[in-house]
């Protein structure tokens, strides 16, 4: 039981989401989130707290910022492209329920206080940014860290906001610099 309740964009992800575990589930709809879902929203984190957890493209990025903008002190589940991929539809409703467990269990939250713990200088450093590799390395770090893929200034962004520690950082890093080294990234 999630004692959060799941935020996703439509009937197919309520079903995928249930699949894998028992909670309270909102959904959006799509971009045309009104007043009533976004109080319904204020409401759930109010009282028990609130996980947005939306597909990992453009249309889910954008859900997700509104909410973040309209409520405050919300967490977030990410999947990774490859696992919410099944015949070239991309979403929450085609993941694994093991992976959905995944992605909830390590929501993380958006912390309050500015924190600039990473900065670009990092990104040149582990090739996360000008580097013609470094798509598929913020992809895969983005995965191991489970706050999805985006571009470098989103990316320090997240890491920052989602209050991701040094050793969390240089723990996932590493992982992903041997998968990168060994062949082994299903980016």
């Amino acid at each position: 039981m999630i004692k959060e309740v799941i935020v996703v964009e439509g009937r197919d992800d309520i079903t995928a989401v249930k699949r894998a575990v028992d909670a309270e589930i909102i959904a959006v709809g799509g971009f045309g989130i009104n007043k009533k879902v976004i109080d319904r929203i204020k409401e759930a984190q109010k009282r028990q707290g609130v996980i947005v957890f939306t597909d990992p493209d453009f249309a889910g990025e954008k859900i997700r910022r509104i909410i973040s903008k309209r409520v405050k002190g919300i967490k977030h589940a990410y999947i990774s492209k490859q696992e919410g991929l099944k015949d070239d539809d991309i979403g929450v409703e085609n993941a694994s329920p093991e992976t959905i467990k995944k992605a909830l269990k390590n929501a993380k939250c958006e912390v309050k206080e500015k924190r600039n713990v990473f900065n670009v200088q990092d990104l040149y450093f582990f090739k996360l940014t000008v580097n013609e590799e470094a798509k598929i390395r913020r992809e895969a770090l983005g995965k191991e860290l489970r706050i999805g893929y985006c571009n470098s200034a989103q990316f320090i962004t997240r890491l920052n906001n989602y209050g991701i520690s040094k050793e969390e950082f240089m723990k996932a890093i590493n992982k992903v610099n041997k998968e990168i080294e060994d062949g082994k990234t299903d980016n």
